[in-house]
């Protein structure tokens, strides 16, 4: 089963169109909890058990983890992550972007030792530095593409003179990534929900790629723009390319009270709703 084909299944059986961030900051957390790295993955897998049915896909980042010594708790969340929602793909937040040997290890990272089903690449050093994750076939590679910072203006929105009709960097970006770089079928890409019109426009460039698209939440990206903008189905009203919409902080920190779980469901099942509101 590809990549694309395991979301297209977790979208059909959860109805859902959010992903689940985990970006556990113990500064953060409940006042039982608050302070104590060594609860990480209580708090994390708390977040799982409440929101499994509401997502299409959950979203560890690693630093928030591996900043306090948790990389062990990433793996039991990993694993727990696999028994209670077994259809809901795990994308690793890592942002990784190396050549050679160095791409070769942080790929058995990803997706041997974590067991991840996708994981996020820079792709500023070339399609060597992406190639190493390919070999896992099945597994998906999300490119850094055109990000919700302000600072992304820095490159990503630089033409490109010695390409033919100067495109934008991220232009440039998502057609290698719907073309030549996609050897396997196993890319999609990054796309800021702060950037409507940009996504639109990654989207025409690349319009069967998946989406990952961060900010929706505490970023302040609309949810309403951002699946207009992104999401495209065939003929039958199936995705023609997926998009999964990444909320992080307004759902792990709805609550800072012992209901924190209840409360990020609550906030999971509002954003899940209005997301297929937009897509409706």
């Amino acid at each position: 089963m590809t990549f694309t084909h395991m979301l297209q299944r977790a979208h059909a059986q959860n109805q859902s169109l959010l992903c689940v961030g985990l970006d556990p900051d113990p500064a953060r957390f409940p006042a039982k909890l608050k302070g104590d790295a060594s609860r990480i993955y209580d708090f994390c897998a708390a977040i799982v058990d409440a929101t499994a049915d509401l997502a299409m896909a959950f979203k560890p980042q690693i630093a928030y983890f591996a900043a306090h010594r948790a990389e062990e708790q990433l793996e039991r969340l990993m694993a727990h992550m696999k028994r209670v929602a077994p259809d809901v793909p795990v994308i690793l937040d890592a942002k990784r972007g190396d050549i050679g040997s160095t791409a070769e290890q942080y790929a058995i990272e990803a997706f041997e030792r974590y067991g991840a089903d996708a994981v996020t690449l820079s792709p500023f050093m070339g399609f060597d530095s992406v190639q190493p994750y390919l070999k896992y076939h099945g597994k998906g590679a999300f490119l850094l593409c055109r990000t919700s910072n302000p600072g992304g203006d820095d490159l990503q929105n630089q033409r490109l003179a010695s390409v033919d009709g100067q495109p934008l960097l991220y232009e440039h970006v998502a057609r290698l990534a719907q073309g030549p770089w996609n050897e396997n079928g196993q890319l999609g890409l990054v796309v800021g929900a702060t950037y409507p019109k940009e996504i639109e426009r990654v989207r025409e460039l690349a319009p069967t790629l998946p989406l990952l698209i961060p900010g929706v939440g505490a970023q302040g990206g609309d949810a309403f723009a951002t699946v207009r903008a992104g999401l495209r189905t065939d003929a039958s009203g199936a995705m023609a390319g997926p998009v999964i919409v990444n909320s992080s902080r307004a759902i792990l920190y709805a609550s800072g009270g012992d209901d924190f779980a209840e409360a990020a469901r609550t906030e999971a099942l509002r954003t899940r709703e209005t997301l297929n509101a937009a897509r409706a």
